[in-house]
């Protein structure tokens, strides 16, 4: 099993063969649930300065071609908005594997492909390692959904490694029945104050109110339910055969770093030839990007 112990972003050796830096690698970025490419702009920008192309993905329904329904904005009419059909209801799983799939190939063409998925991204991520793995020079998850033994994230959160979690006092931010909308659906333009409250020590214990708001106000309301429940495993003959690392968020309350290490170590058995290279940052969930030359750091050492 992989070891578990802190590495920081310049562990790897200055004289690495192939770093990433001198590959002409392309990182492409692939975000979570309810949000968009927007997210990954404090990476990107870090990433550019030590020279490094990236792409970061809008995956189908997210960024420019979510729904932001009039019953959301302000003032709200959360009874119109909880019986409003979502456009992200018939999306899949298979459809962001697709579309990743695609930037892939292309971006393949000019040099090596380094593919780094985030939260929910994990399980997009491996579908196109399933896909793909000849075009993949290595995954990055990212405090990620990396399933393996369970088929997706919802069978995951059944589990006591999953039990440190503070999402369930969440539950009052969604509005309307997700069995009848096909998507999970939060109001994330709430004024209650503990709600707000417990979202971020659920997501961004580690960051200011403004910081937190400044978050908030690129997230998009639905997700749907359809990714979340699809199998999302990776397979030991095509998934298995790419270099994979993992960067634990020690402090993240949204996908606790029990449940991080059980991903990792089941991964780790699947293929023991074939280890994760882990690193940790102390973060939580979305704290990372609060700390953007710290993850491109890790990321400008990784080989490929």
């Amino acid at each position: 099993m992989t070891s578990l112990s802190s590495n920081s972003s310049n562990s790897s050796n200055s004289a690495a063969p192939q770093r990433a830096r001198d590959a002409n690698t392309t990182f492409v970025l692939v975000h979570g649930s309810c949000s968009s490419s927007l997210m990954w702009a404090p990476v990107q920008r870090e990433l550019a300065l030590l020279g490094h192309r990236s792409f970061a993905v809008d995956l189908p329904g997210h960024g420019f071609d979510a729904q932001y329904p009039a019953a959301y904005q302000a003032p709200q009419d959360l009874e119109a908005w909880a019986a409003e059909p979502s456009t992200l209801a018939g999306v899949t799983l298979q459809d962001n594997v697709d579309m990743v799939v695609d930037i892939v190939r292309r971006v393949a063409d000019h040099g090596p492909v380094v593919l780094v998925g985030a939260s929910l991204g994990g399980t997009t991520i491996t579908g196109v390692g399933n896909t793909v793995p000849d075009l993949v020079s290595r995954l990055v998850y990212i405090s990620a959904w990396s399933c393996v033994q369970r088929a997706n994230p919802i069978e995951y959160m059944q589990d006591p490694e999953f039990g440190a979690n503070l999402l369930a006092p969440l539950a009052a931010l969604n509005v309307g029945d997700p069995a009848e909308l096909g998507v999970g659906r939060a109001n994330y333009r709430t004024a209650d104050p503990k709600l707000l409250a417990a979202l971020k020590t659920a997501i961004m214990a580690d960051g200011t109110d403004e910081q937190f708001r400044s978050f908030l106000n690129l997230l998009q309301p639905d997700e749907s339910l359809a990714v979340m429940m699809a199998d999302a495993r990776g397979h030991a003959e095509t998934w298995g055969t790419i270099a994979r690392t993992y960067i634990r968020l020690t402090d993240d309350r949204s996908l606790p770093v029990a449940m991080q290490n059980r991903l990792i170590a089941e991964a780790d058995a699947l293929t023991p030839d074939n280890p994760y290279d882990v690193h940790t940052l102390a973060t939580s969930h979305v704290g990372f990007l609060l700390k953007p030359a710290e993850v491109a750091g890790i990321l400008d050492q990784l080989t490929v």
